[in-house]
């Protein structure tokens, strides 16, 4: 077979090929082959195997990629399947409250939170959102992020909702990150609406999802299903008519209480349920039966300070399939690193580094129905990959830079200098 891109000279390639999703005892099924090699044509993978047995199975072109791995280890390229990455303004002063012991609540009260990035990202133009969301995409990228879920949900107004998408649109077209777009109008009730929360709803049902769906702007919709923001009623009325415009569903659940979000997810079989702080047994369970994600967000809970994470092995031990996200966002999503989060996933949340890796790949790329083409390395799908400075224990060494190459359709798309 003809290849025109081949990684070679590799301790080990983890794969996490094989059917998806991964759950239970086999979430954490990696499928090594030590010594291996990787090769692609036309940015699709066509081998994956022993690097002895390439010269018999490949030919390569003459003008292919040759890229020395130089001892190191290859995982396929990470999936981020929850971020907020556009959006205008900066909330970095936040923080620095929380850590002098402010709550999220009191920061909301006091003008902070969603709502002030809100009143940004309505003042900012196309081009202006475009250039920021770019910078932060540029940033994943480096950590070895080759797709990733972007949502609306900062402009709470049809045409600032539209506008966002647009942005999402735009970048998918030329930035190396695969983008898989997110309407999100119900994410907060914004201040105008404040006092009339039903006219809010109708808002977003009867004018914004048409116009998104008119558009062919997202594949997907999220509400935020929790106390003071949207009900479970509410919730399941949104997610209906997303539905029935053609989008497929997510949902913010159980994020800062058991809010009945875990509920509406299982019971409207969403492809996947985020957030999960304070999911129960029983709706684990129900999760399992009806096939949701659970997708984790550890590093929401590291900078919100919310002294608990969502309860991995729980749902790990009833058959859930896990995901992990970075959550991306100006408020609480401060870091970019798909590595970050599964850092937190194996120290905050009891994962091995096998589950966290599944999580962070072929379950992130399920979690986006995306895996019959990313998560895996294996033949006919996308030559996506991560080229680790080491073994592939280096991943969640926070701050030593592991990642030394990452790779988009068979194309090198960012290398450490």
């Amino acid at each position: 077979m003809l290849a025109d891109f081949l990684i070679h000279n590799t301790a080990e390639v983890l794969t996490c090929a094989g059917p998806a999703p991964r759950a239970g005892s086999r979430q954490g099924d990696v499928r090594s082959i030590a010594r291996a090699a990787v090769a692609a044509y036309a940015g699709r993978i066509v081998f994956v195997g022993f690097e002895s047995l390439v010269s018999g199975e490949v030919e390569l072109a003459p003008e292919a990629r040759i890229l020395d791995a130089r001892g190191g280890v290859v995982v396929p390229g990470f999936v981020d399947p929850h971020t907020h990455v556009v959006f205008a303004g900066d909330r970095r002063e936040e923080l620095r409250r929380r850590l002098a012991g402010a709550s999220y609540e009191e920061i909301a009260a006091d003008g902070g939170g969603i709502l002030s990035t809100v009143i940004a990202t309505r003042a900012a133009s196309e081009r202006q959102l475009a250039s920021d969301t770019r910078a932060r995409l540029d940033e994943m990228l480096r950590c070895g992020t080759t797709t990733c879920e972007a949502k609306s949900g900062y402009g709470l107004t049809t045409e600032d909702e539209l506008k966002m998408l647009r942005v999402i649109r735009t970048l998918a077209a030329d930035h190396p990150i695969e983008l898989s777009p997110t309407f999100m109008g119900a994410h907060e009730v914004p201040a105008e609406y404040r006092n009339r929360h039903r006219a809010y709803v109708d808002l977003v049902v009867d004018s914004m999802i048409p116009a998104v769906a008119g558009e062919g702007l997202a594949e997907w919709c999220d509400v935020f299903c929790e106390r003071g923001v949207f009900t479970p009623e509410e919730t399941r009325e949104i997610l209906a008519a997303a539905r029935a415009a053609g989008m497929k569903l997510r949902i913010h659940a159980d994020e800062l209480a058991a809010s009945g979000g875990s509920g509406v997810a299982a019971d409207m079989h969403v492809r996947s349920a985020d957030h999960l702080i304070f999911i129960d047994e029983q709706n684990a369970k129900r999760f399992a039966a009806t096939g949701v994600v659970a997708t984790l967000l550890p590093i929401a809970s590291f900078y919100l300070k919310l002294d608990r994470f969502a309860p991995a092995r729980l749902l790990i031990d009833h058959g859930v399939p896990v995901a992990l996200a970075t959550d991306v966002n100006p408020g609480g999503g401060f870091s970019p690193s798909m590595s970050f989060a599964m850092t937190l996933a194996c120290f905050g949340m009891g994962l091995t580094l096998e589950e966290a890796l599944v999580g962070a790949t072929i379950n992130a790329a399920y979690a986006l129905d995306r895996h019959h083409r990313v998560g895996s390395l294996e033949v006919g799908k996308q030559m996506d990959a991560v080229v680790v400075d080491g073994p592939a224990i280096d991943l969640i060494r926070v701050g030593a830079e592991p990642i030394r190459t990452v790779i988009k359709c068979g194309r090198v798309v960012w290398k450490k200098s």
